[in-house]
């Protein structure tokens, strides 16, 4: 097996994202980072303090996971595209990291959740389509308004609480376009 010092803390927060992803928060335990980077469990707390450590490090690594996502949509020159762009990433985000994005949106009290200076840092685009969409007056409320409603969707949709039939996605485009009118605060054309 490497030595300690060939396991980088990069390489632990990877494999214990990973190991979220496909096990659970259950499945995420000390033994299972080190088999998974290939040394013994005790060497790992050369890197990390214990597992309280190891969860918030890969909360935190999410986080700015879904910051850089969202980073790459540009703030355009069209804030109602922005939004639906946003939205639509957002969601991508939850369906590609299901149990990462939990630990995010819906923090257990025994795990913590993320740093308030990490989301700051994450929702950026999100204030600036909120500014762009709502105005400044407004952008707050506009930003957790979609917040809220994208992640009340998104985690029923991932409970499995859409039980009516009806095409899903649809209904996420419907939300995102009378959100969308009901955020934009810009006078008509």
């Amino acid at each position: 097996m490497p030595t300690p010092d060939r396991t980088s803390l990069e390489a632990i927060v990877q494999a214990g994202r990973d190991i979220l992803e496909s096990a659970g928060i259950a499945g995420l335990t000390m033994q299972a980072v080190a088999d998974r980077v290939g040394v013994r469990a005790p060497s790992l707390y050369k890197r990390v303090r214990n597992r309280d450590d190891l969860v918030r490090l890969i909360t935190e690594a999410t986080v700015r996971d879904l910051g850089e996502r969202l980073a790459t949509i540009g703030a355009g020159t069209d804030p109602r595209r922005d939004l639906a762009e946003l939205a639509r990433a957002f969601r991508a985000f939850a369906h590609a990291r299901p149990m990462g994005y939990q630990l995010i949106f819906a923090p257990r009290p025994d795990l913590g959740g993320p740093s308030t200076e990490a989301l700051t840092r994450a929702i950026e685009p999100v204030m600036q389509v909120a500014v762009n969409l709502a105005g400044e007056h407004h952008a707050l409320e506009a930003a957790r308004t979609l917040t809220a409603w994208a992640n009340g969707f998104i985690s029923m949709e991932l409970a499995g609480a859409f039980k009516l039939g009806g095409d899903i996605d649809q209904a996420y485009e419907f939300g995102i376009v009378r959100l969308t009118d009901a955020l934009d605060g810009r006078p008509p054309n």
